[in-house]
């Protein structure tokens, strides 16, 4: 089974909203959190720096987002921003915009309640490690009623360390709605301290940890509520869909978009008076401060005929931040 939150994500269709990077009462070693946004109060919409809420429905805009997914840190120890964030989307694109949250907390019924009247629809729960197997009778099997009754589907997200049962009972019984499992990934943030636990990337892969996909399929993948979330699909479906869904609304009339989602065009320091001179068509080229960007197969016939000395092929993602992919020279 596949949530429609993850539905929306495996479209490239959730908005990522980082609202709080502190996470006071876990210290899990496996938390991919890198530098930038570990113990800091900034939030984050995607890669975009938040600066006012216009800029959280611009960055929402420029994806086309089906949805938003909250994350951190720990959302709810920020609570009265996590729903101001949640009212403003609900706000501005209504009560279709799916919205869930990821917590590694209970929070208890006011918890609950507050995020239900703002909008929340799902809240995907992350018990420590130490308690798996243990949960039953505690507040971890407490707070899954608690969130249903107060108007909340709640859910599991975990990550593959191992094989849980438990999770499949709350999934029989009728506490949790589904169980989400990404596979147990490495990361900048993580690294260190992943390594001194023993663990070790799979051969061939850039993220994935060895040695728990397996055993976590064979126990728990014949489920029908149960979703294991391989670290190539996030990277294969989930992000480059969004990068396609930013290209093609971004993109203008003479960038080319990539099955990547990347955006591709020409780049020179000719002065645009050249490109007037020479009659190019206004919709191949647009003129920056200090170059001209141009539709990178025009530029390449203009060198090779010799009407522009130089330039480059540049490929970015059509991300807040324009990351350069790479730049190929002309000349």
């Amino acid at each position: 089974m596949i949530s429609k939150g993850c539905e929306q994500c495996a479209m490239g269709g959730k908005m990522v909203l980082f609202v709080y990077g502190y996470c006071d009462q876990r210290d899990c070693f496996y938390c991919p959190l890198g530098e930038n946004r570990k113990n800091v109060t900034d939030v984050y919409a995607n890669e975009r720096k938040v600066e006012s809420d216009a800029d959280v429905i611009e960055e929402a805009k420029r994806m086309d987002a089906l949805g938003s997914s909250i994350t951190g840190g720990e959302p709810q120890e920020a609570l009265d921003k996590t729903c101001r964030y949640i009212s403003l989307l609900k706000d501005e694109f209504g009560e279709d915009h799916h919205i869930h949250l990821y917590t590694g907390i209970t929070g208890g019924r006011e918890n609950m309640r507050r995020l239900a009247e703002a909008g929340l629809d799902e809240i995907r729960f992350h018990p420590p490690l130490e308690l798996w197997g243990d949960m039953h009778g505690t507040e971890w099997e407490d707070i899954l009623y608690i969130a249903r009754e107060e108007g909340l589907t709640p859910a599991f997200e975990i990550p593959g360390i191992r094989a849980e049962p438990e999770f499949l009972d709350f999934l029989d019984e009728g506490a949790a709605e589904f169980c989400n499992i990404n596979e147990f990934e490495m990361s900048d943030g993580n690294y260190r301290r992943m390594q001194e636990k023993g663990y070790e990337l799979q051969d061939g892969h850039m993220s994935a940890v060895d040695g728990s996909k397996e055993a976590i399929l064979d126990e728990m993948g014949d489920h029908e509520r149960v979703y294991f979330c391989t670290s190539v699909f996030k990277d294969a479906a989930q992000h480059r869909n969004r990068l396609k869904r930013m290209a093609r609304n971004l993109r203008r009339p003479f960038d080319e978009v990539t099955d990547d989602g990347t955006l591709v065009y020409g780049k020179t320091y000719t002065p645009a008076e050249r490109f007037i001179e020479l009659g190019v068509p206004d919709e191949f080229y647009s003129i920056k401060s200090n170059h001209v960007e141009v539709a990178w197969w025009l530029l390449e016939e203009m060198i090779e005929d010799g009407d522009v000395d130089d330039g480059e092929i540049v490929e970015q993602y059509p991300t807040y931040d324009g990351t350069v992919v790479e730049r190929t020279p002309l000349a």
